[in-house]
């Protein structure tokens, strides 16, 4: 990749997460989070979902995988959420790729809470996924 900038080069990745550092007394709190198993069945549903919704779509099975025809069609916005997601586009100065990236990882997201259309969470959790590249080298 001689020649690729830094921004180019995480504009291919897709999820770009910060794992802040646990302190002391949340590894020892006796608070219960999601437990492994649930989280492989919620996987499990998801996964079953995009099966189902790619049939007769040959080399497609996840959401990851959809070329920009189906995106436009399995991942489509409400009017509000076409507007944050022009916003972020813009201030965000996100390229064509991230935009179509956003989408599928909104739909993948809207899969696994077991919704059928992506919602304002699911795409801000999405944008928010594209972010860490432009606030490390923005």
């Amino acid at each position: 990749m001689i020649g690729t900038d830094r921004g180019s080069l995480l504009d291919r990745i897709d999820l770009h997460i910060e794992v802040p550092s646990i302190n002391y007394k949340e590894l020892s709190s006796d608070a219960a989070g999601e437990t492994s198993e649930a989280v492989r069945a919620r996987v499990e549903e998801a996964r079953e979902v995009q099966i189902q919704r790619f049939i007769g779509h040959p080399g497609v099975v996840t959401n990851s995988a959809m070329p920009s025809r189906l995106v436009r069609e399995f991942a489509r916005l409400d009017a509000r959420c076409e507007s944050l997601l022009e916003h972020a586009m813009t201030e965000l100065n996100f390229s064509a790729r991230a935009h179509d990236r956003i989408l599928k990882v909104s739909r993948t997201l809207a899969d696994l809470a077991g919704a059928d259309q992506i919602r304002e969470p699911h795409l801000l959790e999405a944008i928010q996924f594209r972010t860490l590249d432009r606030n490390l080298w923005g």
